[in-house]
């Protein structure tokens, strides 16, 4: 499917800003809006003899792979307002140079798509890309830019809601590929240092931000709120999505995440809590609906593993609206061009975007 997106960017953008600059008054708070975006968003597909080879080996987790997403700012125009962003450190560069699925593509005998022509992964840096050595096609190869372009997009619509991206920091050994270099304290500071490089401070919604005058940020989000959607419109919120260990980390000597750019997914109680990421709103319904009530922002996912696609199931959709969860993800804003679907998800009206009240 060949869509062109920019065809249609003014109406598309307009609609958007009609549907929430027009519903939201000076008492809207970020926390009041509901939002739909990708997951895994820089991804491309698997090309498909690789797909095919790794098919036969494994059938259910090939298949939880045939996804593939449009270019961010494609994304962006067509009124998404969350992404997801995957990271791995190499701080030298060329650590990922080479994937193995190129070599296995080669004794298949087949032809590979151009791969990295600008050998961007032998540059230093965070690099992006969903599982090493066999899911490598990315949009965009290095983090930084990735964020240059979402920077561009923003400066050329800087009326935007507030964009949320999720972060997971890759490093898990995985059986036959390649390890990954682990996400040390150094490896998480990198983050922060690539984000700084490319976005000023007023282009940012931060811990610090949040949290005001008061000691915790738990204590702000509880007590004052989040800061008013007039007030934060063409911002971007990062949130590391990853275990208690690497939050750790990322908060050793910065206390309720002082100074940091990043939220994290900290169970509410701890002074950092602010933001929570539970991916399953059918079993999570309830509680998702708790922490929404009481101030917290939250992440939900309408699909996972291409499951809900594949059978035209919107009922995990249905619940995650349902919750008041503020973030939706989900790989289909437009069907699936990788297997026979028509299922899709939005709100009314083709929309990504709305206000809760």
């Amino acid at each position: 499917m060949v869509l062109n997106i920019r065809k249609y960017k003014s109406v598309l953008l307009l609609l958007g800003c009609v549907l929430v600059c027009s519903w939201s008054d000076d008492s809207t708070r970020l926390n009041d809006i509901q939002v739909i975006g990708s997951h895994n968003s820089y991804k491309m597909a698997i090309e498909k003899p690789l797909f095919h080879y790794l098919l036969k080996k494994d059938s259910l987790r090939a298949k939880a792979l045939q996804y593939s997403h449009i270019s961010l700012e494609e994304q962006l125009d067509l009124g998404l307002r969350n992404l997801e962003l995957d990271v791995f450190y190499d701080p030298n560069g060329g650590y990922y140079s080479n994937p193995k699925g190129l070599k296995i593509v080669k004794k298949m005998g087949e032809e590979s798509k151009v791969f990295d022509e600008e050998n961007k992964l032998n540059k230093p840096g965070l690099k992006m890309f969903h599982i090493q050595d066999v899911d490598f096609r990315s949009h965009y190869l290095l983090f930084k830019d990735a964020l240059m372009v979402l920077k561009k997009w923003s400066d050329k619509n800087p009326n935007h809601t507030p964009i949320f991206i999720l972060m997971n920091t890759k490093d898990k050994r995985l059986k036959r590929l390649r390890k990954p270099l682990p996400f040390t304290t150094a490896a998480l500071n990198s983050i922060d240092v690539e984000i700084k490089s490319v976005f000023a401070k007023d282009q940012l919604i931060t811990p610090d931000l949040v949290r005001g005058d008061f000691t915790t940020l738990e204590e702000a989000i509880l007590k004052e709120g989040w800061p008013k959607l007039n007030e934060v419109k063409g911002r971007f919120l990062f949130v590391l999505d990853e275990n208690e260990d690497k939050i750790n980390r990322y908060l050793e000597n910065h206390f309720s995440l002082k100074n940091r750019i990043l939220f994290v997914n900290s169970k509410e109680g701890n002074p950092e809590a602010a933001f929570r990421i539970l991916n399953d709103p059918i079993k999570d319904f309830d509680y998702i609906k708790e922490l929404v009530g009481k101030g917290y922002i939250v992440r939900t996912r309408a699909d996972a593993d291409t499951k809900q696609a594949r059978i035209n199931d919107y009922s995990q959709f249905e619940k995650a609206k349902a919750s008041g969860a503020q973030v939706i993800s989900t790989d289909y804003y437009i069907p699936s061009t990788l297997f026979k679907s028509d299922y899709k998800i939005s709100f009314d009206n083709n929309t990504f975007e709305r206000i809760k009240k």
